[in-house]
């Protein structure tokens, strides 16, 4: 019986599907997915990505089995499980989307592509997103990414003729047996496609109305967000899907729900945000290791301070508002774009630390990890692209501007609770007396700042804006432009609406 493998990756849903709709026409239809040892010990990868991944493939599993079809979950090497299946019944073909994931995908991919080669067995992937496989440089790129969420969204089949071979797979339970040791998340969002469908229904109706002016305070941002970046990473939505309900939604909103409107306006400017980012990646896979810039290699490398990077991930850098985003980030597994930005110029800035490791760190904290999103924010935020303005966040100022009454930094650090008002952005600074009577310990309970913020700060800028005015590195400028930039301006400009120094300040989703 000749039939078809449609192999599932992060594209957890049925609904907007071209792999499998295509292969549901043609015939029988094998779904799988595969469970990889190897990517799971990637450095990016963590237990709280694979709790969100498992409740998806159950999720997953339930849709298929109400068409007819199941879910074959295997655990190994792709090309090993693939071998194996075509051993007992051979495959004409094995369908799929692209990915753009981090170097272990991408090498993944091409071990498969060769061995559907080699055993004549047919290859046929499919774009998930605006990103454009083989893209030289973005002339026109807008263009083709509009008109793949402009494209008529496909309905899952109503019946899949699904095939299941002798060997059963199944999905594993715990996340150890992956070798991930660290914790999950315990306030994490939930996995599947139903999770998804009502965070996106409660989005559309009723929580974009806080959309505008929500989204960049740590106090408001949970509920004003979209909270959809894990369905997306993960695919359990798709993303013309949530493109084209988001235009149905602002269809039948009446004129007088202008704030609404705005909100869903600028969500969609981070919709097309999304695929030009992921676009960096697929375009240059090695800005997940190396600077975009060549110019700025040897500026942080030689630097590197374990002191000072075990203060940030223990949460113990003395600054609450840097301390307490950790926390929410260690308990949820997310944080919102303001707050993640900042984490990333602290880092880089007044600790001086290279993004490498810290975006490590921080792809094993998200939930909703997407490596392309993931990587170049990492080295925008750390001023190594070459053609972004330098954003460097005074946390100080950040918590005076989005939390002035201390509420999430006393939600998320208890011994802050016990802080008088005045001393809720400086604790340190608290006297003997102040510290006794309100039990408190500057250095223990309440750690000192890790450096001099005010001194570190103005060292840091004054060394980037030294290299920034080199001849050679102005002139590496063009050629990054050619390949990465946004053909809206000189400088990366929005492709929509709105200004990059405003997008930067607000939530990607």
């Amino acid at each position: 019986m000749a039939y078809r493998v449609v192999w599932f990756k992060r594209d957890l849903r049925l609904h907007d599907h071209a792999p499998l709709t295509a292969a549901a026409q043609d015939g029988p239809v094998l779904c799988l997915y595969v469970v990889e040892p190897g990517l799971w010990a990637q450095p990016d990868a963590s237990a709280r990505q694979w709790g969100f991944v498992r409740e998806s493939l159950l999720d997953l599993d339930r849709d298929l089995r109400a068409r007819g079809g199941r879910l074959l979950v295997l655990v190994g090497d792709v090309v090993e499980v693939l071998s194996r299946l075509h051993r007992r019944a051979p495959f004409v073909a094995v369908h799929a989307h692209e990915e753009t994931g981090n170097g272990w995908t991408y090498a993944r991919d091409r071990a498969v592509a060769a061995w559907c080669r080699a055993h004549g067995v047919s290859l046929r992937e499919w774009p998930q997103s605006g990103v454009v496989r083989g893209l030289r440089e973005r002339d026109g790129w807008q263009r083709q990414r509009d008109a793949f969420v402009a494209a008529p969204v496909m309905v899952a089949p109503a019946r899949i003729d699904g095939v299941w071979p002798a060997e059963c797979g199944s999905v594993l339970a715990r996340a150890d047996d992956l070798g991930l040791t660290d914790a999950d998340a315990p306030r994490r969002q939930r996995g599947g496609r139903r999770e998804a469908l009502a965070v996106l229904d409660d989005f559309l109706c009723e929580r974009s109305q806080h959309y505008r002016g929500g989204i960049s305070s740590p106090l408001s941002a949970a509920g004003a967000c979209s909270r959809l970046s894990p369905y997306l990473a993960h695919g359990c939505l798709g993303l013309r899907e949530v493109e084209q309900a988001t235009q149905a939604r602002l269809a039948q909103l009446p004129t007088e729900a202008r704030i609404q409107r705005l909100g869903l306006q600028g969500f969609q400017s981070r919709l097309a945000w999304h695929c030009h980012f992921i676009q960096k990646l697929e375009s240059e896979p090695e800005l997940e290791w190396r600077n975009l810039h060549r110019g700025y290699d040897g500026l942080r490398e030689a630097e590197w301070s374990d002191e000072r990077f075990s203060a940030l991930v223990q949460g113990r850098t003395g600054w609450p508002l840097v301390d307490a985003c950790v926390a929410m980030l260690r308990e949820t597994g997310w944080l919102n774009f303001r707050m993640r930005a900042m984490l990333v110029s602290v880092a880089a800035y007044p600790l001086w630390l290279h993004w490498r490791e810290v975006g490590l760190w921080l792809a094993r904290q998200f939930v909703d990890y997407e490596p392309g999103i993931h990587w170049s924010q990492l080295q925008m935020q750390s001023g190594t692209t070459g053609i972004n303005t330098t954003r460097v966040y005074n946390p100080l100022k950040q918590a005076r501007d989005h939390d002035p009454h201390g509420r999430f930094v006393r939600r998320w650090l208890p011994a802050m609770r016990r802080v008088p008002d005045a001393w809720l952005f400086e604790p340190w600074r608290m006297p003997a007396e102040t510290q006794a009577r309100c039990g408190v310990r500057v250095g223990v309970d309440i750690p000192m700042p890790v450096v001099d913020l005010d001194a570190a700060l103005r060292q840091a800028k004054a060394r980037m804006h030294a290299l920034r005015a080199r001849p050679e590195v102005q002139a590496g400028e063009a050629e990054v432009v050619r390949r990465h930039a946004s053909r809206a301006g000189r400088r990366e400009q929005p492709a929509r609406r709105r200004s990059a120094a405003e997008l930067a300040q607000q939530s990607l989703f």
